[in-house]
């Protein structure tokens, strides 16, 4: 399982992808669970991670609010109709209200 919390942005999206890309030899044909009942807000770099590992692994969301439910819908919905799971803006941060 892999828990997030708060707000994944900027460096902690990067820090998501570092995260990911340790575990994903490990997982073998284990299925993976990512809990986002505590994620409050994440950027475009912190989507199309999301999308990336979903499309990799057709990974299982915990959910608990309307927000985190939208979080994995996006991120199941943007790593098929993109195919590489990157083509919602990651490796950009241009988030209304983020920094530029």
């Amino acid at each position: 399982m892999l828990k997030l919390e708060g707000r994944i942005v900027g460096p902690w999206s990067a820090e998501l992808d570092r995260t990911w890309q340790g575990l994903r030899p490990s997982l073998d044909d284990k299925k993976l669970v990512i809990d986002l009942c505590g994620v409050t807000y994440i950027d475009s770099d912190g989507r199309g991670v999301l999308a990336n590992i979903y499309r990799q692994t057709k990974a299982q969301f915990q959910t608990d609010t309307p927000l985190t439910q939208y979080f994995a819908q996006e991120a199941r919905t943007t790593s098929l109709k993109n195919g590489n799971g990157i083509g919602n803006g990651y490796g950009k941060n241009h988030e209304k209200g983020e920094p530029k």
